[in-house]
Formats: structure tokens, sequence, C-alpha cells
């Protein structure tokens, strides 16, 4: 049985190595880090538009201190000095009432958006206030200021129901179904009802809107041609 050779003090080379090993201090270990937040999890999209809500809360804390004055500054039909309101629409309301009664559809169905993606919600609430804003300065009614976050609520669920339908995929069918079991009844405003005071041209619009990018960004992907010979006359 052969021994390695010695070192330089007459000790074999593998305890001078075994040694050196213990003379060398600890490698420090590596920090242990938490996950990064996911605004796209069910909790973190969650945590994100009840955000986006406290922001809707605190514009109307500051505009009912004012005596609603901020209204000015919302959508006026065809009145260049309106077009503003296209953008400030959704962020504004006429009363705590009026946003209590969309904060709840405003967190729970962007919520539901939310979890396709950052990108896909900031996309669809882009044309959406953007597109559904524009069409409502061209068809709404004359006179009033028109704000709230409805238009854009229904733009959002008209989205949603949109690429469950071009789409047909089973998880976006099932999200569909449970929207309309429950904001179901809500599909009711999107046409003028007796003794109405909103705007139902929002909601439409809003919806449309939502609807058209549902249909570009999830087209149908319809069958192949078939190629088929012609048949041939034999004489």
């Amino acid at each position: 049985m052969s021994t390695p050779p010695p070192g330089p003090l007459g000790l074999p080379a593998r305890v001078k190595e075994g040694m050196a090993k213990l003379r060398r201090p600890p490698e420090a270990a590596e920090p242990v880090t938490e996950p990064a937040f996911d605004p796209t999890s069910w909790g973190g999209a969650l945590i994100v538009m009840c955000v986006f809500g406290a922001v809707l809360t605190a514009i109307q804390i500051v505009n009912a201190s004012q005596h609603q004055d901020l209204d000015r500054f919302g959508l006026k039909p065809r009145q260049v000095d309106g077009l503003w309101g296209i953008l400030t629409q959704p962020f504004l309301h006429d009363s705590y009432g009026h946003l209590f009664a969309n904060l709840l559809t405003v967190v729970l169905i962007g919520w539901v958006l939310l979890l396709a993606g950052v990108r896909a919600w900031l996309f669809v609430t882009t044309v959406v206030v953007l597109l559904g804003g524009a069409l409502t300065w061209l068809v709404g009614p004359s006179g009033p200021v028109i704000v709230g976050a409805s238009g854009m609520v229904f733009g959002w669920m008209g989205y949603l129901l949109a690429r469950a339908y071009f789409s047909r995929r089973l998880k976006w069918i099932l999200e569909a179904v449970a929207l309309l079991v429950i904001f179901g009844t809500l599909l009711g405003s999107l046409v003028p009802a007796a003794h109405s005071t909103g705007a139902w041209q929002s909601h439409l619009c809003g919806f449309l809107a939502g609807g058209f990018v549902g249909w570009l960004l999830h087209p149908r992907h319809g069958r192949s041609a078939r190629t088929s010979r012609s048949p041939r006359a034999v004489s």
C-alpha cells in the first residue's frame, strides 16, 4: 500500500491539505431572500386593486372637501373643453354613494383582469378608457358632466366576456360564467331605463370598447381551409 509523498514538514500532502482547509475561514452563507411581490398572483392582484380603490377614495375625499369642484374636469360630450374628461372620468365621482356603488366592482372585476398579467391589464384599461371615453364624448347626452368609473368597469367586463367567447379556453369561460353569476344584473345598465340619472351611454361605450379589445387580442382560430382536388371530367 503506497502512501502519499510527505510535504515540506514531513507530513503527507493529504494531511497538509486537510489542515489548510481547517484554517480557511468559513464561507459566508448566502442571504435568504424573500420572494418578490407578484402583482398577478391572487393575493398580489387583490392588493393592487385595493390600492387602486384607495386612490379613487382619496380623490373623492379631496373632491368632497372642495364641494365636488373637481367634477368640472369630467367628460362633457361634444365640447372641446370636455375632452380631458376622457382621461379623468374614471377617477371622479359625484358623491361618496356613487363611489361606493362602483368600488366593489372596480376591485373585483379589475382583480380578475389583473390575474391575466400587468401588461394585459394596462393595455385593456388604456384602450377602454380612451376608446370608450371617445365614443361617450361623441354620443353622450348634452349638458351633464359625466363622471365615474363604471364605464371603465363595463369595459373590463366586456373584455373578459369577449375573451372567453373568442378564445374558447375553459379557464376563461369559467371566469366569464362566474362574472355573469355575480355581476350579471349590471348588464341592465347598458340600456336606458326609466327614471335613471346615470349615463348609460358611458356604460355601453365602455362595454363595446372592451369587447373590441377581446376580439383584437383573442381572434378565434378557424379551421384550416381544406384543399380538395377539383373533379375531373372523363370523356
